[in-house]
C-alpha cells in the first residue's frame, strides 16, 4: 500500500471518528430530520416547480418572439425560433409527465396510511 492511500484511509478515519457526535446527535444539532424533509419538499413544491415551469414559459415566448418578430424575414432565425419552441414544448411535457409520475407513486405508496377497517371489528 502506497503511502498516499495509507494518508487517505487515516485523514478519512479522522474525519469520521469528528463527525460522529453529530451524527449521533443529528436530531438534537439539526432539528428533526422529518421537519428537514418537510421542508425540502415544501420548497421543491412551492418554488422550484413554479420556476421550472416558468422559465420553460419564457422560453417559448422567446423562441415565438424570434420566430414571427426578429426572423419575420431571415429563414435561419426562424428555424432558431422554431428550435426553441420545441425545445420548450419537449422540457413541458417532460416536467408534467415526471411529475404525474411521482404523485402517481406517492399518492400510492404513501397515500393511505390508515389501517383498512374490517367488518365486524370495534371502532373509537
Amino acid at each position: 500500500m502506497s503511502t498516499i492511500q495509507k494518508i487517505s484511509i487515516h485523514v478519512t478515519s479522522l474525519l469520521v471518528m469528528l463527525l460522529m457526535p453529530a451524527v449521533i446527535f443529528a436530531e438534537e444539532y439539526f432539528g428533526e430530520v422529518d421537519t428537514f424533509f418537510k421542508n425540502i419538499g415544501g420548497f421543491i413544491d412551492n418554488i422550484l416547480i413554479p420556476l421550472l415551469f416558468t422559465v420553460a414559459l419564457l422560453f417559448f415566448i422567446y423562441g415565438m418572439f424570434r420566430y414571427f418578430v426578429l426572423g419575420a424575414a431571415n429563414e435561419e432565425s426562424r428555424q432558431k425560433g422554431r428550435s426553441i419552441m420545441w425545445w420548450s414544448i419537449l422540457g413541458f411535457v417532460l416536467m408534467v409527465s415526471i411529475w404525474g409520475i411521482v404523485n402517481i407513486i406517492s399518492s400510492g405508496l404513501f397515500g393511505n396510511t390508515a389501517p383498512p377497517k374490517l367488518p365486524g371489528t370495534p371502532t373509537l
